[in-house]
């Protein structure tokens, strides 16, 4: 669950973000739709602990994002713009490589990345080169 209230970012005296409050459900997909310049990647680099609010509070997973961004950390995952991506691996590879940085064992990793490939409906492309 995501829980926002009156969460502000200000840049000298602009605000890229505003005031802005919401709820979002466990199980609930949620997408920021928006023009260039309207908060969407300031909010989300709030939420995922990139980047301190000016003010208002946000929790995720019922983890404050200011306080406790490890505890928010272990349980999201967050691919920014210009994330740069191994073109060269396989996507099931990518997978687990990133799973092994969060600190799952091989074993668990392999777990995940198949539980995660099913939910995701990746199933066709898992074997295939990120890059092709």
């Amino acid at each position: 669950m995501i829980e926002v209230e009156n969460l502000t970012k200000r840049y000298g005296g602009r605000a890229a973000v505003r005031d802005l409050s919401f709820t979002v459900q466990r199980g609930e997909i949620v997408g920021f739709l928006g023009q260039n310049g309207a908060g969407k990647t300031t909010t989300m680099r709030m939420l995922s602990c990139f980047m301190p609010a000016t003010s208002g509070t946000a929790r995720v997973a019922g983890f404050d994002v200011f306080t406790q961004a490890d505890e928010v950390r272990r349980r999201i995952g967050y691919m920014p713009e210009g994330n740069p991506l191994h073109v060269e691996m396989r996507v099931r590879e990518y997978l687990k490589f990133r799973a092994r940085l969060k600190g799952l064992s091989a074993g668990r990793s392999r777990e995940r990345v198949d539980i995660v490939t099913e939910q995701c409906g990746l199933g066709d492309v898992a074997t295939k080169v990120i890059g092709t």
